[in-house]
């Protein structure tokens, strides 16, 4: 049973790149506005129901701190619209710069969507990271039911300098002028 399992698995993630469906582009250092991502139908059956596997590109300029706000599936209607495995990575494209060129390395998740807490009927999944500059894309994927869909928000923010650096600046620039100060005044005291 445990290799059937492990082959089934196999079998999937080498098949996942010719199902995977380009949704959109976000951008280059996508902020919470243009960082907006939703697909009302996915999978491949019809209406909405099936497998799937949605990418959504984005790069990043610089180190980043990257966040998935959330990824929301609510299925209010019921059990007929809940998306079995909801799960979500960030993937770095490797050196090849190509969405599932076979040299893809996960740098977020995969994350597995849980119960929301104050939301019945909801599934959500999200997290954060700390990413050096470069073409990444979110992989949204699951087996949907009939009229599942869901959305959520990734954003991106630049990573600020630490208190610490500016403090350590400006004490060697302190120290730097202690030194001069001393230099000159054994100057002044050597012409005397």
């Amino acid at each position: 049973m445990k290799k059937l399992l492990l082959a089934t698995a196999f079998a999937f993630a080498m098949s996942a790149g010719a199902m995977a469906d380009t949704v959109s582009n976000l951008g280059t250092n996508p902020t919470s506005g243009a960082g907006a991502f939703s697909n009302t139908n996915p999978g491949t059956g019809g209406g909405g129901s099936g497998l799937f596997l949605d990418i959504y590109n984005f790069d990043l300029v610089g180190t980043q701190i990257l966040t998935i706000a959330f990824a929301v599936n609510t299925f209010a209607g019921g059990a007929p619209q809940f998306i079995t495995g909801f799960t979500g990575a960030v993937f770095n494209d490797g050196p090849n710069n190509v969405p599932g060129g076979g040299d893809d390395f996960v740098v977020l998740g995969p994350e597995l969507a849980t119960a929301c807490i104050a939301i019945p009927s909801c599934q959500v999944f999200g997290g954060s990271a700390l990413l050096p500059g470069g073409n990444y894309y979110l992989a949204v994927s699951g087996d949907a039911a009939v009229n599942a869909g869901y959305g959520g928000n990734l954003s991106t923010a630049e990573t600020p300098l630490p208190a610490a650096v500016w403090l350590f600046a400006s004490g060697v620039v302190g120290l730097g002028a202690l030194a001069r100060r001393r230099k000159k005044q054994k100057q002044i005291a050597g012409a005397l």
